[in-house]
């Protein structure tokens, strides 16, 4: 793998490009399906490398970027539940350097003095599902899993089996809302009883306690969660009517005081030898615990710092997890297979002998690119990270949690006699057209990934394509799988996401009916044209991201539905692209640079997509995003910071701003409502001026929104 400091910007955008593909696949597998194909170290590793090029190349970083989501959507078998407050993830540390860098970062954004303490709390980081308790008068009435961090499954009457969890507080006077948040995990001790339980039956055994313990929450009949002896630790909290404390160790005191289990290696630390010493001492104990953990989790203890720090996009910036490192494994490489996805990649992934590492069986690595699978650039250099990789030979793995694990090294001595060097296609495998790689016009380089030249010609894109348009992130219908998709498309059914919504009445004017195909029947034929149906009205950000254009991920697409508000308004921007004022327009979007806005050109000026998206509106009404009910003097402003802030950091600003129902846009334009000007304001503020923007100093704005803050 080529080290992140010598990559080139094309190398950096494929790169990108590839690990959110991944990163998305297995956060599917891990959150949705609980059968992960890697370890949390591998997946670690893969978001690490994608943080490390963003950090390197901010210009680069995507809309879908997997340092903009969190976990993964709720399965359509439990209703759904919407949590007050977000469930964010964590951002992860790798080395003592890392928390020293998170430290650092906390002192920057807060303008703190070097010399005054920051006192952090660390506790093991448990390997289990997360859950949120909602409790009104002291009583529990809801019970919801992660899900997408904002919506998640209802899993109520299944919690209310575990014995960790009390139904009713035991502490004195709770505040009137309570939610509490912590891990449902299983014992060591309680997995091997239940897999000799499961051998004994002559049934199926499991895997691990994590994917278990997953497993037996989200069960359907909750007799059968209520003879699995899962277990429960309290660390957190969401919504709260009252708070009992200020502090992060005093609040999990008082979850201990309202019946919670509690972890007993929690501690608070002023210094960052103590709270790395203790680090040290969890992963000594580590192989005595009666539970798996991963990591040990540092949070900033003062929660009115906590509270100024607040939020980045998936994860809090008071917050993170020091991750154990990485598991490995040898095996064999027995296939090299070419994948190509709805944007036409070409993707090499190796097809392995099984192997167990970390309690998971792997089957798939990641080999990234041509290069480095032969080892040698287009330009017949020896790459530094490239792996010669050939059938036959035996490699280490490492995974690294969600996704697929990556091939750390060959053993080069036992590589078999005549071992050929792969041949990478110049043809897509799905359509025979030429695969190629795109030359950046700036730098006169080729990319690093061979694209399919076919478009919307190559069958691989279209079927790729109607999987991303019914995926969970997308329009999410339910029984309209991959299978499905891959079926309907060959059958001629389908071959767009438009004629998704008419397949209803063309079968029912078809000899050939779904009904009579095999593995369907009336009623499941019918349950799937009321799926349909049930999408017609489908939340506005999921139709843009439905769509599948390239660089315009999960967030973009909300940002996009927030920006616009409504259909008619998106059309009439994304039509006239070619005006600067409207490019303009686009770009001063906070998160859309020119990437994302050329993306958009692009597509609504391909006359066959337009054709796909018109034909889709006939048939589905999407629904505007809903604007956050906030009382702030800012809520629904558009806001921009310039010059030099002397009591905020320019990113505390922007957090602030947001947090108050505020829209932060990074240029200045006719759709501007105030600039908070500091010191050194130069363009920006000269912009407003001419334009007649409100224009305010640090000051000011802390005078408007005050009383809120």
């Amino acid at each position: 793998m080529i080290e992140v400091d010598a990559l080139s910007a094309d190398e950096a955008r494929a790169e990108l490009e590839k690990l959110s593909a991944e990163i998305a696949r297995h956060d599917a597998l891990y959150h949705s399906e609980d059968q992960p194909e890697i370890s949390d170290a591998e997946y670690d590793a893969l978001r690490r490398r994608n943080l490390a090029i963003e950090q390197r190349f901010p210009e680069l970083v995507r809309e879908d970027s997997p340092s903009k989501r969190v976990g993964y959507v709720a399965l359509d078998k439990f209703e759904k539940i919407t949590h007050a407050l977000p469930m964010l993830s964590l951002d992860n540390a790798f080395n003592d350097d890392d928390v020293h860098e998170f430290v650092a970062r906390i002192r920057r954004f807060l303008k703190l003095d070097p010399l005054k303490p920051v006192p952090l709390t660390a506790e093991p980081k448990i390997d289990g599902l997360s859950l949120s308790l909602r409790y009104e008068q002291g009583r529990l009435v809801s019970a919801g899993t992660r899900g997408d961090g904002t919506v998640g499954e209802n899993v109520t009457s299944n919690a209310k089996t575990i014995a960790d969890i009390p139904t009713v507080l035991a502490c004195e006077n709770p505040p009137d809302v309570v939610e509490i948040r912590g891990e449902v995990y299983m014992t060591h001790e309680a997995f091997r009883a239940l897999n000799e339980r499961m051998e004994a039956e002559g049934k199926p055994t499991y895997v691990n306690p994590r994917n278990t313990a997953a497993g037996s929450l989200r069960q359907l009949d909750s007799a059968i969660t209520a003879s699995r002896p899962l277990r429960f630790f309290a660390y957190a909290w969401g919504e709260m009517s009252a708070m009992p404390s200020d502090t992060q160790m005093g609040m999990v005191q008082w979850l201990a005081e309202c019946g919670f289990r509690i972890n007993p290696l929690m501690q608070s630390h002023e210094t960052i030898e103590k709270l790395l010493g203790h680090y040290r001492h969890i992963e000594k104990v580590r192989p005595e615990l009666e539970y798996d953990i991963d990591g040990v989790v540092y949070k900033v203890d003062e929660l009115a710092l906590q509270s100024r720090l607040g939020f980045a996009s998936r994860f809090p910036r008071w917050a993170i997890a020091h991750k154990f490192p990485a598991e490995k494994a040898w095996t064999i490489l027995r296939d090299i297979e070419i994948q190509v996805g709805r944007t036409g990649a070409l993707t090499p992934v190796a097809r392995l002998e099984p192997v167990t590492v970390g309690g998971v069986v792997v089957t798939n690595a990641t080999l990234h690119n041509e290069d480095y699978v032969k080892g040698i650039g287009s330009k017949g250099e020896v790459l530094r990270d490239g792996k010669d990789l050939r059938v036959g030979d035996h490699v280490m793995l490492q995974r690294a949690g969600d996704v697929i694990p990556q091939i750390l090294d060959v053993d080069l001595e036992k590589r078999p006699e005549g071992a050929a060097v792969f041949s990478f296609p110049d043809k897509c495998p799905a359509c025979g057209s030429a695969a190629v790689r795109e030359m950046n016009a700036n730098s006169g380089k080729a990319d690093s990934v061979k694209r399919c030249t076919g478009g919307l010609i190559c069958p691989a894109q279209a079927v790729e394509r109607l999987k991303h348009f019914v995926s969970r992130g997308a329009l999410d219908i339910d029984g309209l799988g991959d299978k499905q998709v891959e079926a309907f498309y060959e059958q001629g059914r389908i071959a767009d996401a438009a004629d998704i919504f008419t397949l209803r009445d063309r079968d029912a004017r078809s000899l050939k009916k779904l009904k009579d195909m095999e593995g369907w029947g009336a009623t499941s034929a019918s349950k799937l044209f009321d799926a349909i149906d049930d999408k017609r009205t489908a939340e506005f950000y999921r139709v843009i991201f439905g769509l599948g254009i390239r660089h315009v991920g999960e967030q973009t697409a909300k940002d996009l539905a927030r920006a616009y508000g409504d259909v008619e308004s998106f059309n009439a921007a994304m039509s006239e692209l070619h005006q600067p004022e409207i490019y303009e327009d686009l770009t001063a979007i906070d998160g859309i640079g020119d990437t994302v806005a050329i993306a958009l050109k692009e597509f609504f000026t391909e006359p066959r997509n337009l054709d796909i998206w018109n034909r889709l509106l006939e048939q589905v009404q999407p629904t505007p995003p809903v604007q956050a009910s906030s009382d702030s003097p800012v809520a629904g402003k558009t806001v921009v910071f310039t010059g030099s802030l002397e009591k905020m950091t320019r990113d505390e600003a922007k957090a602030m701003a947001e947090r108050l129902g505020a829209k932060v846009s990074g240029s200045v334009s006719k759709k501007t409502d105030l600039l908070v000007a500091g010191p050194g304001a130069g363009s920006k503020l000269k912009k407003a001026t001419d334009l007649g923007v409100e224009t305010i100093d640090e000051n000011g704005w802390f005078k408007r929104v005050g009383p809120l803050i």
